[in-house]
């Protein structure tokens, strides 16, 4: 990718939403924008930065993504198997660690999932653990992954996982929380991010390629729907665990206290 083509690209890409802004700053709303010096020093810094991570992501995460699908599925690389013999879907258990492993990595680093959880931190009142939402969207994530990675070995229509998956998401809608509904929802959106995306994209026509009988544009897309749904399960169940937890400490505290000397009950009542 050249990268003067690269920024050019890039500066007609964002010349249109500065257009809109200004535009409705300047012709509807009828006001100067505050620090203007400021908002284009960001606009600046906007386009070098996304130019330079169209290259990076050209040069570096497409490519190595790609190439450790191919490694891993490399023939040398997977047990030997008996001539003429059909390769078993267990082969590939590598590949499903590497994704599982990267798609918890990428997505726990994910900024736009940080700083979702750092505003729902402080928007509880400390009830929800930013680390521990991370931490859920990340193995959904991992789990989704790996289970679009196994779709693909396995040559599956991918609408019969989504259809499950989406099935499931509507059962725990109507049975979770409804605080959590829409910020399971939020996490699941946002793991479709500038880190994660990249490399599940790479990494599923990567192995789509490499796989006999597989096609790159029928199999390798499709991972990431199948992988955003699974977030979106896993931080529902993780607040249905801690409501069935809280229910029943509370249900163990009251059969304490009703099962209590009834001296002791008088002790509590005075206090």
């Amino acid at each position: 990718m050249n990268l003067i083509t690269t920024f050019w690209d890039t500066l007609r890409d964002i010349l249109p939403i500065a257009a809109i802004i200004f535009g409705f700053q300047y012709i509807v709303i009828r006001k100067p924008i505050k620090r203007l010096p400021q908002v284009l020093a960001g606009f600046f810094m906007v386009w070098i930065g996304l130019s330079l991570f169209l290259v990076g992501l050209e040069q570096a995460l497409f490519p190595m993504g790609e190439l450790m699908a191919t490694q891993l599925t490399n023939y040398d690389f997977l047990p030997a198997v008996a001539e003429g013999a059909q390769r078993h879907w267990s082969d590939y258990y590598w590949v499903y660690i590497f994704a599982f492993a990267i798609g918890a990595s990428t997505t726990i680093v994910e900024p736009s999932l940080i700083a979702v959880s750092i505003k729902a931190g402080e928007i509880s009142g400390g009830t929800i653990d930013p680390f521990m939402l991370r931490l859920a969207v990340a193995l959904g994530m991992a789990f989704g992954i790996t289970l679009g990675v196994w779709r693909i070995v396995m040559g599956w229509p991918l609408q019969w996982f989504v259809f499950a998956a989406y099935c499931l998401v509507i059962i725990q809608t109507l049975r979770s929380p409804k605080s959590i509904i829409p910020l399971a929802f939020d996490s699941g959106g946002v793991t479709t991010s500038t880190i994660t995306v990249p490399i599940i994209a790479a990494l599923g026509l990567g192995l789509a390629s490499s796989i006999p009988g597989r096609s790159a544009l029928m199999d390798g897309f499709g991972m990431i729907a199948l992988a955003c749904l699974f977030p979106i399960i896993t931080v529902m169940g993780y607040a249905q665990i801690a409501q069935w937890k809280d229910k029943r400490k509370q249900t163990t505290d009251s059969l304490s206290y009703s099962q209590a000397p009834s001296s002791t009950k008088g002790d509590k009542n005075a206090l």
